[in-house]
């Protein structure tokens, strides 16, 4: 038995390990950028003031940077999300998108991916992989 055998569940050739990573990233990305902004919430007062965030995300170059580099990036692998959503019939779109609009990109995607990855090893068992 291969080291890739061995840890990937029984007939495919996708690793178990490579979910749990995807899962563990999701869980990360929102529980570290509520982190953050929940301190900005304190920070700025009693609501969540969206033309703050914005501002401050906009404060100097180096946020600017963050934020266009997030926001390119979140929009081209969101289309490629819902391409392959379809391609390959992953159930839980909507509530992938739903995370990224209100929890954070940094937990939709790889709660994306942890879905692609599941549907992956569902079609591989049944095509008899």
């Amino acid at each position: 038995m291969t080291p890739t055998q061995q840890v990937s569940a029984p007939g495919t050739n996708h690793p178990i390990w490579l979910q749990a990573l995807y899962l563990s990233l999701a869980i990360a990305g929102a529980v570290l950028t509520w982190q953050a902004n929940l301190e900005f919430i304190r920070q700025s007062g009693a609501a969540f003031d969206l033309s703050l965030f914005v501002q401050q995300a906009s404060a100097n170059p180096a946020a600017r940077s963050l934020s266009w580099d997030l926001a390119v990036g979140a929009t081209a692998v969101t289309i490629w999300m819902v391409r392959e959503s379809r391609r390959l019939g992953i159930r839980g779109l909507g509530w992938v998108l739903l995370s990224c609009v209100t929890i954070a990109f940094a937990c939709g995607a790889p709660l994306f991916l942890f879905l692609r990855e599941r549907r992956l090893q569902e079609l591989a068992r049944q095509s008899g992989d």
